[in-house]
């Protein structure tokens, strides 16, 4: 489980094939805490360390993984945003996070307001995810608030600190994120469905 606040970027320094597989290795300023076999969001989607050298360490996805997220256009050099899991009993900054991807949606518009920003996001609906009016959202790890809540689109107002301290402000109109949607509301979704 995650929190959605991140601490951290990692840099993509090498990207390697295997069969379906593809194996990323970054280079954080965390990596000499990371352990073998230890749960970390990149970009919001829960990967596991199988490799640490030096300040470099490697995560795998699979073929699921990369179909369904945004990794399968990670580059070399990139800026991936980082958030180690919750521990228990810590404070639970931002909302519960399960590190798994929903699908994927792109930024339709980026608009300056006065010292902040508004980032717009479109969707596929046929996933029949939902964002409701205040709710949760994360993108790219980053747990945010919905406003301007629509049917296969919302917005999120991102401050300063949040900007620079994640890979928002890499971001442009057509930029690919991945989404996951506040469980409790999946949830609400899904028995809504099954009585229909």
């Amino acid at each position: 489980m995650f929190t959605g606040i991140i601490e951290t970027f990692g840099i993509i320094e090498n990207i390697r094939e295997e069969g379906d597989n593809r194996h990323f290795t970054l280079k954080s300023p965390i990596t000499h805490e990371l352990k073998i076999d230890q749960s970390v969001a990149h970009n919001g989607v829960c990967l596991t360390v199988v490799a640490i050298e030096g300040d470099t360490y490697t995560v795998t996805a699979i073929k699921e993984t990369l179909s369904k997220t945004n990794l399968g256009q990670w580059k070399t050099g990139q800026k991936v945003n980082l958030e180690r899991a919750m521990k228990l009993g810590d404070r639970l900054d931002g909302h519960i996070v399960q590190g798994h991807t929903d699908q994927t949606g792109t930024c339709t518009e980026i608009r300056e307001a006065a010292g902040s920003w508004y980032f717009t996001f479109e969707y596929d609906p046929g996933y029949n995810n939902i964002t409701i009016e205040k709710g949760s959202i994360t993108i790219n790890g980053v747990s945010l608030t919905v406003v301007d809540s629509k049917d296969n689109s919302f917005s999120v107002a991102i401050i300063p600190y949040t900007y620079e301290h994640t890979n928002f402000h890499e971001f442009e109109v057509g930029t690919t994120v991945n989404l996951e949607f506040d469980v409790i509301g999946k949830y609400v979704a899904r028995i809504e469905a099954l009585r229909r």
